[in-house]
């Protein structure tokens, strides 16, 4: 029986703000975590980055904010900036219409104006241990109303030299608290934390997913700060061509954006996610499978509910939330002995993310730049070139030789073979290449020139 999020007790405002943001059914963490935490049990977790957890953790607090009192009610520990940034900002998605105020602190930001931020009321602060300690000597934090610490990645922590600025925090807090530790390793100096300040924990344990399947070309495309995914992607799959493909975004309504730019740029394309109704799934899945549409724009729902063997392609516009998410969602490639490309679209800020992926798929990925129009164009070109290979086989051919015929009397026949094929290249050309560049940028094709055949002569005699 598949799980939801509501039957792990979270309230209906809170699951519809996970519908919202496309999140349909609990990782294995969060199944095991949620409902432990929201019975108010201390909790250790071992599990490694990407397995879902900051959802196991912060969905059950934000269900137990008083938002009439503005103060801090839960500190989460981060190990580092990168990752308080990713928390607070994953946080505050989970939050919705409810003003429920979330504030990340860290190092190498104005404390100045973290310090403002926390006098104006805060209900969740995700901090690194260092500025914690720092905000908390000059008065400016205050734990004397927390009601839930979470150490998260303790191990790290441990590792990074913090774990006496832990114990120091943990200390300042009141000892009538619900506390969550998660760390990937269990060493001894954890687990004598773990002893000293949770209460009774429960543990819960979430296997490492496992690697992604060898047959899959991992990718990464590194999307500049300057450039939105979307203007990225076009070039991507112009060069890439996938046959079918499956992209991953977080949301319904960017399925929809998305779906609709593919489109109006000429693509086969459609969207499937939880809007749809089943008829409206099985309808576009059986189009998908019988290649009538080639690309489909989809919710983590498609990386359980749609299955399409032989699938070229699965590209990843939003990195997920989870390593299992992106193990499901790469997983509906490179089946059956079929090699399979995974893409996946990085932006400078998800480096992090990439890396983690990376380390607990076991497999690193290839790194590439966005695909440049020449490159594009050389690709174009190159299809153009077996096109026309094919054609010269067919048996259609024979229909057009009396229009070469005609023109062969007037032009010479290499110049008659280059304007058709320039005419042939110019339909294939993406309208958004035509449009975004100028004038004299916008083909390093050179263009064929025509010469009669009264000038052919000419020029003969010349030389």
């Amino acid at each position: 029986m598949n799980l939801s999020f509501e039957s792990l007790g979270l309230s209906e405002t809170r699951t519809q703000q996970l519908e919202k943001l496309g999140f349909t059914a609990p990782t294995n963490i969060q199944a095991q975590a949620i409902p432990q935490l929201l019975a108010g049990h201390d909790m250790v977790g071992q599990s490694q980055t990407g397995t879902g957890k900051t959802a196991a953790f912060s969905l059950p607090i934000l269900d137990q904010i008083d938002t009439n009192q503005k103060a801090v009610q839960a500190l989460i520990l981060t190990p580092t900036r990168e990752l308080a940034v990713q928390v607070s900002a994953a946080i505050s998605s989970f939050v919705g219409n409810q003003d429920i105020r979330v504030l990340a602190i860290y190092g190498g930001q104005s404390i100045d104006r973290q310090m403002l931020q926390l006098k104006r009321g805060v209900h969740v602060v995700v901090g690194t241990p260092g500025r914690v300690i720092d905000l908390l000597n000059r008065g400016n934090l205050v734990l004397n109303q927390v009601k839930w610490m979470v150490l998260d990645e303790a191990d790290e922590m441990l590792s990074m030299g913090f774990i006496d600025d832990v114990e120091k925090i943990l200390q300042s807090a009141p000892k009538e608290r619900q506390t969550a530790l998660f760390s990937a390793t269990m060493p001894l100096t954890i687990r004598l934390l773990v002893k000293r300040f949770l209460r009774s924990p429960v543990t819960v344990t979430v296997e490492q997913p496992k690697a992604a399947p060898a047959m899959i070309n991992q990718v990464a495309y590194l999307v500049p700060r300057q450039m939105t995914k979307a203007r990225a992607l076009l070039p991507i799959l112009e060069l890439e061509d996938p046959e079918s493909a499956l992209i991953f975004v977080r949301t319904r309504r960017t399925a929809a954006e998305l779906t609709n730019l593919l489109q109006a740029s000429g693509h086969s394309a459609d969207e499937y996610h939880g809007d749809l109704t089943q008829q409206a799934r099985e309808r576009l899945l059986t189009r998908f499978r019988n290649k009538q549409v080639r690309w489909v724009i989809a919710t983590d729902i498609a990386a359980r509910g749609l299955d399409v063997d032989q699938l070229s392609h699965v590209i990843n516009y939003d990195l997920p939330d989870s390593v299992e998410n992106y193990v499901h969602r790469i997983g509906r490639t490179g089946r059956a002995g079929n090699e399979g490309t995974a893409i996946s679209l990085v932006q400078p800020f998800e480096r992090r993310k990439q890396q983690q992926i990376e380390r607990h798929v076991r497999q690193n990925w290839k790194v590439l730049s966005i695909p440049s129009r020449a490159q594009i164009e050389a690709r174009q070109i190159e299809k153009l070139q077996v096109n026309v290979r094919e054609i010269l086989a067919g048996e259609r051919l024979a229909s057009f030789l009396p229009i070469v015929r005609e023109l062969s009397e007037e032009y010479d026949a290499h110049a008659i073979a280059a304007a058709a094929l320039q005419m042939a290249y110019d339909k294939t050309r993406p309208a958004w290449m035509q449009s975004e560049a100028p004038e004299e940028e916008r083909s390093s094709t050179p263009k064929p020139i025509i010469i009669k055949r009264s000038q052919q002569t000419s020029v003969s005699n010349n030389n």
